[in-house]
């Protein structure tokens, strides 16, 4: 347990990094990737989360969304991501977060995320349950979709249409099957379903930062977490998998199923 310790105090540390920069910057696009937003606070929290983890942890190696790779050939890898949802970070739209998260033997062991706007971390490790602000959390109890609030991450593919216009027709295949949609496109929609209020998080682009410290999260907090298509999701190698691609379909079980059986007619 005493990784959700210092899980939570760098999400602390780095929240207060957050929260002093907070509408106060400005933000270049990266040139690989138009849909991604570069400032000088996720230089900051990478490092300040990096230094701790070096200082704590110095066999552990280390993937950081902007400053790459640190290989120390140790079975536990460390994967964070300094800002999620950068571009509401520099809109000033408080729906952004931190997430750190731990990989062991390439599965997910422990991992936080921190809402600096809203006050609230939330942490999770193997075996020992989810929680926000150290009270247990719990993913929707709710069983028929229809009653739902569902989050849905959408970026355009510019360099591909299509690929757009045929995500849409998933994407309102679900909104005619759920109550309403919500999308912040960030950490905020996923510590909603931890936290039961959002029954599911659905996101065809993802990289290995957006994924660990939530997948853990979830499960510990009793939901199901796959890629998009209902399938486990795999991290052996992490360090070469960089660039990869990661889908998600996290949501509890019944939610989860119910999500499958309309993404399957697209498959």
């Amino acid at each position: 347990m005493y990784y959700i310790y210092f899980i939570e105090k760098s999400l602390k540390a780095a929240s207060e990094i957050a929260n002093s920069s907070f509408g106060k910057v400005s933000g270049s696009t990266k040139p690989e990737d138009n849909n991604q937003v570069l400032t000088e606070v996720d230089l900051a929290v990478g490092k300040l989360l990096i230094d701790r983890v070096q200082k704590e942890y110095p066999s552990h190696n280390i993937i950081d969304e902007e400053a790459g790779i640190i290989d120390k050939k140790s079975e536990f890898t460390w994967v964070i991501d300094p800002i999620d949802g950068t571009s509401n970070f520099v809109q000033g739209v408080p729906t952004y977060g931190i997430m750190i998260g731990l990989l062991k033997d390439d599965k997910p062991y422990a991992g936080g995320i921190a809402l600096p706007y809203f006050s609230e971390i939330y942490t999770a490790f193997k075996g020992k349950r989810a929680f926000c602000n150290r009270k247990k959390i719990k993913v929707s109890d709710e069983k028929n979709l229809l009653n739902t609030l569902v989050a849905y991450g959408i970026d355009s593919h510019q360099e591909n249409p299509e690929l757009t216009r045929k995500e849409c027709e998933i994407l309102a295949d679900i909104i005619l099957h759920i109550r309403n949609l919500r999308t912040s496109n960030s950490a905020f929609d996923m510590a909603m379903v931890a936290k039961g209020k959002y029954a599911a998080y659905l996101n065809k682009k993802h990289r290995l930062w957006d994924n660990v410290a939530l997948q853990i999260i979830i499960e510990e907090a009793g939901g199901l977490f796959t890629d998009f298509y209902g399938k486990p999701v795999n991290y052996h190698k992490p360090l070469t998998r960089v660039t990869d691609n990661f889908t998600i379909c996290a949501a509890p079980p019944q939610i989860h199923k119910q999500l499958q059986d309309i993404i399957r007619k697209y498959t």
